[in-house]
């Protein structure tokens, strides 16, 4: 839950489409130091880079793209088409316009290959259920106390003394990089909380070594971190996901 090219894509196509940056620039933040490739553009044959994709959402008559983060269970955003919900469930995430979507796939450390999906024939998706950042932002907060409550009566600090310190610094401001210079702060500190949340579920939901915990404990333990887990994903969309009014 720390990397996500498509909100990287969501995020930066949606400010080239709306003018507020450059072709260029969007494309440099998008790929980083990384090979990008993609395969399924419409009226084209295999793979393309990336910046082609760019290109052809202004010819589509795309005017943003969403970051989705589908799980079992929760597919919101989601247009209707099995092979894009498939290769999104595994990915974890997609940049889904009116037209296209794309879903991310590492192949190398330093390879990405995006699959295009053609959208013109699907039926439009529900509309998101996409809270404001002041509401994401209160859901954290929630979601971490339940949670800090419950793995402190766990004693997780005995599974994993990481996790106690990254909850004792989630009050600092943290502004996630890498966004446009426009974005909101709010968005980018509601990222960043994400980001750094996001790290205490993977030491949490690690188990210690040599069998310290037992199944009866894990169970309470993925029971009190799945709210936070939900409140991470809808963070880290309405972060990616916000655009000027």
């Amino acid at each position: 839950m720390h990397d996500f090219p498509a909100g990287r894509l969501a995020v930066w196509s949606t400010a080239w489409l709306t003018g507020r940056t450059s072709y260029d620039e969007a494309l440099e933040a998008v790929t980083g130091e990384q090979s990008h490739r993609v395969v399924g553009l419409p009226d084209t044959t295999g793979a393309v880079p990336l910046g082609w994709a760019l290109t052809a959402l202004r010819g589509l008559g795309e005017t943003r793209l969403r970051l989705v983060l589908p799980v079992p269970g929760d597919l919101r955003g989601m247009p209707a088409v099995p092979a894009l919900t498939a290769a999104a469930l595994e990915s974890g995430q997609a940049a889904v316009g009116t037209r296209v979507a794309f879903v991310p796939e590492p192949v190398a450390t330093d390879v990405l290959s995006w699959t295009a999906v053609d959208l013109s024939a699907a039926p439009p998706p529900a509309p998101p259920v996409e809270g404001t950042l002041r509401a994401v932002s209160g859901a954290l907060d929630l979601a971490v106390g339940d949670s800090a409550r419950t793995l402190a009566g766990l004693d997780l600090a005995r599974w994993n003394p990481e996790v106690p310190a990254l909850l004792a610094g989630l009050a600092r401001t943290t502004h996630a990089p890498g966004l446009p210079d426009d974005h909101d702060q709010l968005a980018a500190s509601v990222l960043g909380r994400a980001q750094r949340l996001a790290r205490v579920l993977d030491l949490a939901l690690a188990d210690a070594p040599g069998a310290a915990v037992n199944h009866a404990q894990a169970a309470r333990r993925d029971a009190a971190l799945r709210p936070l887990g939900q409140a991470v994903r809808e963070a880290t969309a309405a972060a990616y996901n916000w655009v000027p009014r």
